[in-house]
């Protein structure tokens, strides 16, 4: 009886001095961003005449976005290497790997973690991409909800 009495002496102990700790942190500060921070991101898109270009730009961070659905890829099928125009309006967020994406000019761009694409050139030819480094490349595609922002901010030039 005397174990189970200092037992329960013990506890309320630590009980009570957890709730002064408690109390002490509730006492810090927290300031709010200000300014969310943004998110670098390239947005491919058609030309009047049909042909791919992109973007240079971001989006915001802790900003809900548009979407229903996402999933995740890890292959790669030797087609998609080709000029293709992207199936929809989607964020292709890079998790692992380093690709060069080609538009119709020829000029590239990099995309690796860290860095949003917006894959929006739904006609025409399309873009086509390599790995760069490496022979992997794990993405999430999040498809954008149709006739919705996607949130993307284009550089000033």
């Amino acid at each position: 009886m005397k174990n189970l009495l200092k037992g329960f002496i013990l506890t309320a102990f630590l009980m009570a001095a957890n709730s002064n700790y408690a109390q002490e942190h509730k006492k810090v500060q927290v300031k709010a961003m200000e300014e969310a921070a943004e998110i670098p991101a390239y947005r491919l898109i058609n030309k009047p005449d049909g042909s791919c270009t992109f973007e240079k730009g971001s989006i915001p961070s802790l900003k809900h976005m548009n979407t229903a659905s996402f999933w995740y890829s890890n292959k790669t099928e030797e087609w998609e290497k080709n000029a293709h125009p992207a199936p929809r309006k989607q964020y292709v967020i890079t998790v692992k790997g380093k690709i060069r994406f080609k538009v119709s000019d020829g000029s590239t761009f990099i995309i690796e973690p860290g860095v949003v694409l917006l894959a929006e050139d739904l006609k025409g030819k399309g873009h086509s991409w390599d790995m760069v480094d490496s022979d992997v490349w794990e993405r999430l595609y999040i498809p954008i909800t149709e006739n919705s922002d996607d949130l993307f901010k284009a550089e000033s030039n």
